[in-house]
């Protein structure tokens, strides 16, 4: 069957321009020849909806445009993505839907079965489940639709199952003779690498052919890495599609020959999703360029760098903000850094605006040694001038806190955490050196000392990070075990660690649940990012024993 994928980057709620982009890659397969072309999930309003599906006038427009784009189907056929209504009762209003379409109509529609509700996922807050799932007759083959999560579920694949029924299953069982998959799968790290081996067993253990056309592109926290894939019967790659760009293949599978997966690099991987996230943030949201602060240090460093990238470097405007305790190594290399980018770079002290609030506080603060209290100032200060600089020019202001940072507090409510995006905040230290090397891999972009010398805040004399935390080695793992795979204190102290440091440092984690309520969002890159899919409550009193 010589099928078309149509691999698109689709805008939540921009029906008139997901329109356009779904046309014109209909027109490509109807001039390339192609049998049928195949569209991601919920292809007409985009995803993730969330509450826009409670709007009721957003569902109207996208039927309607689902009528349009069936008038406009000839011979070959378009397999789209879709919200439906429910009708029903008892039962949520909406479904979440694939729609056949050819020679100017509705074929046929399939519903999603598995509806996940875990992580960053809420489907079941919305949409109601499909209970049954019949193949479809098409020319000569039968075709089973599916969506998304509905192939996630292979009883020989995975180890634990999140749900009793394997619609793929069932679809083969009925005379599925090939299977396609409509998706929105959010990448994280190694997600490609799990979807590639999971079609792969399906497909060899069905003998059947598999093919999954994913979203690409950034919406809000969640970045789609496309990599739509293609098997044989054998199981057999024998289609690939680009990572984390549109792109549009055409294949026949009853012809094509086995090819190799692509192998990339996790920091290649993390780079282009940071690249994409960002650049779709701006884009979709309607801003033109970023402000963010240069502190000299690894994280501003690479937050400028993915900036340039995906924004243009004449769209950065980075800033250095000195206090006392800014070392002047820390100021060169944040110039140098400015320079080796292109971008524009200014240098606004906060010293005197320092000095001036101690001043105002001095009554109050009679007697009180200096502190955090003070050191915030300094944050503060950043802050507010990063926003008026934000303000004047227009410019979304970009937080350059890790996911090390945010996980223990070391980040200032109102100072460093001020800003629209947080770029890197699910980005553990230790990766944040790895991308850094990578960078550097071919010239130095991101100057040596800014890799090299210890990391610190430097709000007062001599500080580093590692004077309240254990190694960022420590500290990272301790956050993985912790937070991604959810093990328990005793658990992570027989993995070897020091039981009080793990003890601390998962303190640390569960007190600063209301910075990071707080925080700008973050693109999400690892299987478990601070936002959305983790939701702790603040007021809470339970400790890990």
């Amino acid at each position: 069957m010589k099928i078309a994928l149509a691999q698109i980057n689709t805008t939540v709620g921009d029906l008139s321009g997901n329109e356009a982009k779904i046309l014109a890659a209909y027109k490509r397969g109807c001039d390339a020849g192609a049998e049928l072309v195949i569209f991601p999930e919920l292809t007409t309003v985009g995803y993730p909806p969330r509450d826009l599906l409670l709007k009721k006038d957003l569902v109207a427009k996208n039927l309607a445009l689902l009528d349009r784009l069936a008038a406009a189907n000839q011979s070959t056929a378009m397999l789209i993505g879709f919200v439906s209504e429910h009708k029903d009762t008892p039962g949520r209003e909406l479904t979440n839907d694939v729609a056949l379409l050819q020679n100017g109509k509705i074929v046929t529609t399939r519903t999603k079965t598995l509806l996940p509700t875990y992580d960053v996922f809420d489907e079941d807050r919305y949409f109601e489940p499909g209970l049954k799932n019949a193949p479809v007759p098409f020319g000569k083959t039968t075709l089973g639709l599916t969506i998304c999560e509905d192939i996630w579920n292979d009883e020989d694949f995975w180890p634990q199952r999140r749900y009793r029924a394997n619609p793929v299953s069932g679809l083969l069982k009925s005379g599925a003779e090939i299977i396609f998959n409509v998706s929105a799968s959010p990448w994280s790290l190694g997600k490609e690498k799990v979807r590639y081996e999971m079609l792969a067993s399906v497909a060899r253990k069905s003998g059947k052919p598999v093919v999954l056309c994913n979203l690409v592109g950034g919406n809000d926290e969640l970045v789609f890495d496309g990599n739509s894939l293609v098997f044989n019967g054998a199981g057999e790659l024998i289609a690939e599609a680009k990572a984390f760009a549109e792109d549009f293949l055409v294949v026949d599978t009853a012809t094509a020959k086995p090819i190799q997966l692509q192998a990339v690099s996790d920091e290649e991987n993390i780079h282009n999703a940071l690249v994409l996230g960002l650049r779709d943030y701006f884009q979709k949201c309607g801003f033109k360029s970023a402000v963010l602060g240069l502190s000299g240090g690894i994280d501003s460093a690479l937050v400028a760098y993915l900036a340039a990238i995906a924004l243009g470097a004449e769209n950065v405007h980075g800033v250095s903000l000195p206090s006392e305790f800014s070392s002047k190594g820390s100021l060169d290399d944040a110039r140098q850094l400015a320079k080796n980018l292109g971008i524009r770079y200014d240098v606004i002290p906060i010293q005197t605006a320092f000095e001036c609030a101690k001043a105002q506080l001095k009554p109050v603060f009679a007697g009180k040694p200096e502190d955090c209290a003070e050191e915030n100032i300094q944050a503060r200060l950043r802050g507010v001038l990063l926003m008026a600089l934000s303000n004047k020019f227009g410019s979304l202001l970009l937080t350059t806190g890790n996911k090390s940072e945010l996980a223990v507090g070391y980040c200032t409510l109102y100072g460093d955490m001020c800003g629209g995006l947080a770029v890197i905040s699910d980005v553990p230290k230790t990766m944040v050196y790895r991308l850094a090397k990578w960078i550097n891999r071919d010239r130095e972009i991101i100057p040596s000392a800014s890799i090299t010398k210890a990391p610190s805040a430097e709000l007062r004399p001599n500080q580093t990070d590692q004077d309240t935390l254990p190694s960022y080695e420590t500290l990272d793992a301790i956050l993985d075990h912790y937070v991604v795979h959810g093990r328990s204190v005793p658990e992570i102290i027989n993995l070897g660690f020091d039981g009080a440091t793990v003890r601390k440092v998962i303190r640390m984690i569960d007190m600063n649940e209301y910075k990071r309520r707080q925080a700008a969002p973050g693109l999400k890159v690892t299987t478990k990012a601070f936002g959305v899919g983790r939701r702790f409550p603040i007021a809470q009193r339970y400790q890990e024993d």
